[in-house]
């Protein structure tokens, strides 16, 4: 169950995406408007938030074209299609902008436009400090209690720090409770001194991986080959903090190129990271590189006959 403080911070983000949200949307036949609220199924209210999406007359699937379907979730939050009769039975109608007044009002004489307040609710300056670590990946992927070993590693250290937390979702997930519980989680263990960057292009990540001590990559299991954060941050030559098994990429050597936080009992100096860092920058391109896959497909790649060829 989400808290007061919770629910209003997510309804504070949905209320923002509505412009853009209507503005993708606008090519859908009979769309009234966009509006948050809480889902209903079944002729109940549950509790999710939600971005409902107002048309004239709901259709069945089979009936629409495939530009006419509306998506079930719209930047990771879920949609909840309406038909227009129920604004018009509802008891009171909210909307953020004049032009949903305007189309409302049609409908509903007693509609109330209101706004948009700003949305930063947590105005928080990034301090400088003597390590920052960086942390970005799927956001159901995150790993609290190696989370709290790495707090515990950089308390020993006596020096201050600061954690950078970016997320992402994959496709057909949305953010939920769990999600929040987790972030506050790490807002506990790391006592004010992390900071939630939210999606990051690629450009910000890179300056991200280039400009901090360390990156920090936690894994069920352990890390694998195919873990593109990892490669990117080793690739930067980010000294990386994470966890390895019997499984993880060959080549990988605590203290090495690599930081296993299983095998940490302290965190290099600042000269020590940066020597690791270089020698995962070395493995990562003359190993785990683009140019090295693509050599090993072409090795692996069945050979074309020649044409004119005479077999033998």
């Amino acid at each position: 169950m989400l808290s007061h403080d919770e629910r209003r911070a997510i309804q504070e983000r949905l209320l923002a995406m509505i412009p853009r949200v209507t503005a993708q949307l606008q090519h859908i036949d009979g769309l009234v408007g966009v509006a948050v609220a809480l889902k209903q199924k079944g002729g109940v209210t549950t509790d999710d938030i939600v971005l409902r999406v107002v048309v004239k007359q709901k259709k069945p699937l089979t009936a629409l074209s495939a530009d006419q379907v509306i998506p079930a979730a719209i930047e990771g939050v879920a949609t909840d299609v309406v038909e227009q009769r129920l604004v018009a039975s509802a008891a009171r109608v909210y909307v953020g902008n004049t032009e949903l007044f305007r189309g409302l009002r049609g409908l509903r004489p007693d509609v109330q436009e209101l706004f948009c307040p700003g949305t930063i609710l947590n105005p928080q300056r990034f301090m400088k400090t003597d390590i920052s670590v960086f942390t970005f990946g799927m956001a159901h992927k995150i790993r609290v209690p190696l989370y709290r070993r790495l707090q515990e590693l950089l308390e020993a250290t006596g020096q201050t720090y600061s954690v950078y937390v970016s997320t992402a979702l994959h496709e057909n997930t949305s953010f939920d409770g769990s999600f929040v519980v987790t972030f506050e989680e790490l807002q506990a263990i790391f006592n004010g001194n992390v900071y939630f960057m939210g999606y990051l292009s690629d450009t910000a990540v890179f300056n991200h991986l280039l400009d901090s001590t360390y990156l920090a990559a936690f894994f069920e299991k352990g890390l694998r080959a195919n873990n593109t954060t990892v490669n990117a941050a080793m690739e930067c030559g980010c000294t990386v903090i994470t966890n390895l098994d019997e499984h993880s990429p060959a080549g990988l050597v605590h203290m090495g190129n690599v930081l296993d936080i299983h095998q940490c009992d302290r965190l290099p100096g600042r000269d020590e990271s940066q020597r690791i860092g270089l020698s995962a920058r070395d493995v990562a391109l003359g190993q785990y590189g683009w140019e090295q896959l693509v050599k090993q497909l072409r090795a692996a790649a069945p050979r074309e006959p020649v044409a004119g060829a005479r077999a033998k």
